[in-house]
Parts: structure tokens; sequence; C-alpha cells
């Protein structure tokens, strides 16, 4: 047997609907407010001032960010040929021999900064739809991220026997 009692106020009429919902009768004549309600002042909203300067740098420096991560990312999924091309500048004789951990790590290092731009575009992103100061919010993204990804560039580099003989020569003057 199925319940056939009424549910969900199926047979209550509008006026009792208004009333348990706590709004008043349909033909209900509204009260004029007393004077009390009429001399309060409303409640003051705390809106933040418009920022144009702000939002602009904050764009600018996410556009700037995504460039820098497109092209850098690119350069660490070839990690071996932009660590011989660094020891090259620094005086380092001898070749990047380390690819493995090259293409692992420099391949880390390029989904890290992906993944750290965009976290720093949503935070960014979520402090200008509600009118908060972000423009500093790029550079500290961008700094957190950099500092993690030099670990991941740091590790192939530190295992490579060329780089190595450098430091040793270098702690030996």
């Amino acid at each position: 047997m199925t319940d056939q009692r009424p549910q969900y106020g199926e047979y209550a009429t509008p006026d009792e609907q208004r009333r348990l919902a706590g709004l008043p009768p349909v033909d209900a004549v509204p009260a004029a407010p007393s004077i009390e309600q009429q001399v309060q002042p409303a409640p003051a909203r705390s809106i933040t001032k418009a920022r144009p300067w702000d939002r602009i740098i904050t764009i600018a420096l996410l556009a700037y960010g995504l460039v820098n991560v497109f092209m850098t990312g690119m350069a660490y999924l070839d990690l071996p040929t932009v660590m011989n091309q660094s020891m090259g500048i620094l005086g380092i004789e001898g070749e990047f021999t380390n690819f493995a951990q090259g293409k692992l790590w420099g391949t880390t290092g390029a989904i890290l900064l992906v993944v750290g731009w965009v976290i720093t575009a949503w935070l960014s992103l979520r402090r200008l739809r509600t009118g908060k100061l972000t423009w500093w919010v790029p550079l500290v993204g961008a700094a957190a991220t950099m500092l993690i990804v030099s670990i991941c560039i740091m590790i192939p580099m530190m295992g490579d026997p060329a780089f190595m003989a450098y430091v040793d020569g270098m702690s030996g003057r």
C-alpha cells in the first residue's frame, strides 16, 4: 500500500502557503514604517574603491607571466640543450651528460610553471572580483613558482659530472 496523505502542502490555500512561508496574506495592507525605522540610517556597505590601475597592472603582470611561462616551459622540455648553453655561458668545460634526469626534471619544471601560473591567475582574478588590492599576487606567485622550479632544475645540474667538477674546482681556489 502506498501512503495517500497529501504531501508538501498540496491542499494548502495560497494564504496558508504565504503564512507558512512567513509572508503576510495577499490582501493585507502593508503597515506604515515607524518613526524609529525612518530615522535610523542604513548600514554602511563595505565596498572598496575601484582601482583601475590595480586591474591594469595585475592583468599586465599575468599576461607577461603567461608569455614567460610559455617560452620558459618550452625551453625546459629540452633541458639538456639549455644546460649545455648555460654551462657554455658560465665557462664550464665539458657538456651536460645527465640526460635522463634532465628530461624528467625539465618536464616536471615545465608542468609546475603552468600549474603555478594557473593558481596565481585564479587567486588574482578572485581578488580582483572582490575589489581587493591585487597587483602583488602575480609577483608573489611568480617568485614562489620560480623557487620551486629552480629546485627542479638544480637536481639534474647537481647530478652532472662536468658541473660538479666545475664546483669542486671553484671550491679549491
